[in-house]
């Protein structure tokens, strides 16, 4: 017999939540968006994207469809598509999410900045470059006159378009945003931060592309120890860093590494991504280069 799951205390919290405000419907819907939130963060995409589901179509009888909180359930579950694999459903979501906040705050919103951040990383994510980038363009810019360029939100907006700008072959203008970015996390967070990790596998992954493996690979490390201790050993969002590091040690020859690496990834993405999604087939591909000693692709 299955042992019951042991509820967590955030988790307990939020449930407890919603129960409080089920006569409340407005507030309801909020809590359910923040319980699914929580369920992604810790790599829970199944309960996630059911609770998401149920709470789409109540906070659209709650609020009406063209209403912006509609509009924050809608960008809840774009991201938690970007990282299932259901990428369609997700830019479906964030575009009507967009033209929502659009047409109710503006252009200039900080709101508005989200969506096409989010945007732009769904096309990175499905390796669409040159569309991606425009998208993370405009959130850098309406960032900027909002806040300035020092500001931490524009830092995280920098580092989303470094990685599309990298992929559209602007490597020197992606290292810019990317060292502009790093300076503002490191200042305002200190070492261990989330956005740190990211910033540091997306440099490394640099290096990995200039063809050197020996800087990226040690770019890689720091940034997977940090993504496991924040996030813990077991969540799948170390996987892209683990595929990139594999294949890093495949490329120099390391070919006992490579293998650890991807088999590592492919483990922690199976349970909770669809059987396509690029990071998971990509891993698949490599261990099995790795076990031929075949020729490199490069990292995702």
């Amino acid at each position: 017999m299955t042992p019951p799951r042991q509820t967590e205390p955030t988790e307990a919290a939020l449930r407890a939540a919603i129960a409080r405000r089920r006569h409340d419907p407005a507030r309801h819907v909020d809590a359910q968006v923040a319980l699914a939130r929580h369920w992604r963060e810790r790599g829970d995409y199944r309960r996630a994207g059911i609770l998401l589901a149920l709470t789409l179509g109540a906070a659209e009888h709650t609020y009406g469809a063209d209403c912006t909180d509609v509009a924050a359930v809608c960008n809840e579950w774009g991201v938690l598509g970007k990282y299932t694999g259901h990428f369609d459903r997700s830019q479906a979501l964030y575009l009507r999410a967009l033209d929502i906040c659009e047409n109710t705050y503006g252009s200039d919103h900080d709101t508005v900045a989200t969506l096409c951040h989010n945007l732009g990383g769904l096309a990175h994510t499905r390796g669409a470059h040159h569309e991606g980038e425009p998208w993370a363009a405009r959130s850098v810019s309406i960032r900027t006159r909002l806040h300035g360029p020092d500001h931490l939100l524009v830092a995280a907006d920098r580092a989303a378009w470094a990685a599309l700008l990298d992929g559209c072959g602007r490597s020197d203008d992606a290292e810019t945003q990317l060292r502009a970015a790093l300076g503002v996390f490191q200042r305002v967070h200190g070492t261990e931060h989330y956005e740190i990790a990211v910033t540091t596998h997306n440099l490394a992954a640099l290096q990995h592309r200039r063809g050197n493996h020996t800087a990226a690979i040690d770019d890689y490390t720091r940034a997977l120890a940090l993504k496991a201790r924040l996030l813990g050993d077991s969540h799948p969002d170390l996987a892209t860093t683990l595929v990139n590091l594999a294949t890093a040690y495949r490329q120099r020859g390391t070919l006992g590494q490579a293998v650890l690496h991807y088999t590592r990834a492919i483990a922690l993405l199976t349970p909770h991504v669809t059987n396509e999604h690029p990071t998971l087939s990509a891993a698949r591909r490599g261990l099995a280069l790795s076990r031929t000693q075949g020729r490199a692709v490069p990292p995702v």
